[in-house]
């Protein structure tokens, strides 16, 4: 983008889970299993003792995939000349900012902030509260109609 930014927002997903949390909950998971296993084993049980370790296993691959996809962070971007939306490094969506609408439909939970483009359209802002994406968008409205102006003022 050429000009100067309305608006450049970053919205990352909240998840309260880090590394080090995925490592506690799996080794809790895992020494709470040993108590069965060892019950399994005594009694001469080949396979609870595998299933247990498969459930831990699979608790870890879990926790770390979601944990990958926290990093997916969401940046909007106005300026004079373009709306941009970009996931990650991604851009998915770009359009002249005099042609951009911005909409809300829903309300309470179901609030969705949606750019408009002819027949294209794209949700935004969905890691926020409600509350939260109404101001977004009150404040995306807010930096679109400002980008517009500075285009008909030169």
């Amino acid at each position: 983008m050429t000009g100067g930014l309305y608006m450049d927002a970053v919205i990352t997903p909240n998840r309260s889970l880090s590394t080090r949390g995925i490592t506690v909950i799996v080794l809790a998971m895992g020494t709470m299993s040993l108590i069965p296993m060892t019950m399994a084993i005594i009694l001469g049980a080949p396979f609870p003792p595998l299933f247990l370790g498969l459930d831990v296993l699979g608790l870890w691959f879990a926790l770390t995939f979601a944990a990958k996809r926290r990093v997916r962070a969401e940046r909007v971007q106005v300026s004079s000349e373009a709306v941009r939306v970009l996931k990650g490094e991604r851009r998915v969506w770009d359009s002249p900012t005099a042609f951009t609408r911005i909409d809300v439909e829903g309300e309470g939970d179901e609030l969705m902030v949606w750019l408009r483009l002819s027949a294209k359209s794209l949700a935004v802002a969905q890691a926020l509260s409600p509350g939260e994406r109404g101001a977004f968008a009150q404040a995306l409205r807010d930096a679109v109609r400002d980008a517009r102006l500075e285009r008909h003022q030169t």
